[in-house]
């Protein structure tokens, strides 16, 4: 089914190339048609059959909205009107015989309904870390404050640990239903090759279903996740996000969707840290062909559920990265993000008086290049510095990453 899918949309693309000129002419019908192709993207066929049929009413000549439409109607189930639309394509549009190919396929392989689908992907890869452990940039704090005040040196555990890691992600998604929900399960492992007590393992599964009110999208969803470390438990986590795209006016390639979410964080071997975390933030997207950007923009609430050391904090967010072709077959990825945090209250008083001001910056850099079919080798850098007033948090970290990939779709 998805392999077929692929070709129908090479087809698609074929058929769209001979009325290019014609959409140009009429950016809003060409609205329309970005806009079912990404609802097709996100499993909301009923949305995406009525938005190709306003297209092919406004552009009677658009064959690859025709042909998209007719696919749909075949997966959906029904069958009649998938037949109506491949015969009057041939008739219409005289396709080439690539196209009548593809139609034929679809004729014999029949019109049995909604077919779940699915997608899975694996990783396997082999990293260096210089701070495995996150350990302090300095090893000298302070404690306590005026005549009481105390400098310390740390002991050589809590000072920076670099090693060399193997790493295992695994996941799989499957469609749940004809209106777009999907559900997933995903697996990360990480192995260290001498600092074992930090081997971590991350399982997550969660479900998201797409809405569509008036001329508004939106997609939630729930996750619910679990981190051992050291192989014990370390974190558990219950998450429902929500993201909202108002229908702006803005150009073909931009879309700007609101993100909301809720969390609630669980350590089971440590007190008094377990939270909710409440965050909002605005996505711009840019999209063409060769290349795709996101910047992104919010703020978190982080509410502490018992005596937490500094209380509850705030704080921002903001992101930028981008992909694009650099060849035929290398793509490159760019991203940048920053996380702060500021406590409400002393850390520790009497010994940390200082409440705590926290800023992350992530920068990181990537290759991918395609090897065969449905596999690629990715490089990854990333590059982690963690800025605090307390000096016993702050800490630097690199890491680079060689990885295999394959996926199914």
């Amino acid at each position: 089914m998805l392999a077929l899918r692929r070709l129908c949309a090479g087809a698609t693309l074929m058929m769209a190339a001979a009325t290019v000129a014609y959409a140009q002419g009429d950016p809003t019908g060409q609205d329309v048609y970005l806009e079912a192709m990404r609802l097709i993207a996100n499993g909301q066929k009923q949305d995406a059959s009525d938005a190709l049929t306003r297209m092919i009413q406004q552009e009677p000549e658009h064959a690859g909205a025709w042909l998209d439409l007719a696919i749909l109607q075949c997966e959906m189930g029904r069958a009649e009107e998938a037949e109506r639309l491949f015969a009057e394509i041939v008739a219409r549009f005289q396709p080439p015989p690539g196209i009548l190919e593809i139609i034929a396929r679809r004729r014999a392989q029949g019109c049995d309904g909604w077919q779940p689908a699915s997608r899975s992907s694996l990783m396997l890869g082999r990293g260096a870390d210089n701070n495995v452990n996150q350990g302090a940039s300095t090893s000298y704090f302070t404690l306590g404050s005026g005549n009481s005040r105390l400098e310390l040196q740390l002991l050589p555990e809590y000072l920076p640990k670099s090693d060399w890691f193997t790493i295992l992600s695994a996941e799989y998604a499957r469609d749940l239903s004809a209106a777009g929900t999907m559900g997933f399960v995903q697996f990360q492992a990480r192995q260290n090759d001498a600092l074992t007590r930090y081997n971590t393992t991350v399982i997550a599964a969660g479900a998201e279903h797409p809405w569509r009110i008036g001329d508004w999208n939106i997609r939630g969803g729930a996750v619910f996740s679990a981190l051992s470390l050291g192989g014990r438990l370390y974190q558990k986590q219950h998450q429902l996000q929500a993201r909202i795209a108002p229908p702006l006016a803005l150009p073909g390639n931009l879309q700007f969707s609101l993100s909301a979410g809720v969390a609630h964080v669980a350590y089971p071997t440590l007190a008094n840290l377990d939270a909710n975390i409440w965050e909002m933030r605005g996505l711009l997207n840019y999209r063409t062909q060769q290349a795709q950007a996101q910047a992104s923009l919010g703020y978190s609430s982080d509410r502490a559920s018992a005596a937490r050391p500094g209380g509850d904090r705030q704080g921002w967010m903001a992101g930028m990265q981008g992909q694009t072709r650099i060849t035929d077959e290398v793509f490159g990825e760019l991203g940048w993000s920053r996380q702060t945090w500021r406590s409400e209250s002393a850390y520790s008083p009497g010994l940390i008086d200082q409440s705590r001001n926290q800023a992350t910056d992530i920068l990181r850099a990537g290759l991918t290049i395609p090897v065969a079919a449905r596999q690629a080798v990715r490089i990854e850098w990333r590059d982690v510095r963690n800025k605090e007033n307390i000096s016993l948090f702050q800490y630097n970290n690199r890491l680079l990453l060689l990885s295999w990939q394959w996926h199914s779709f």
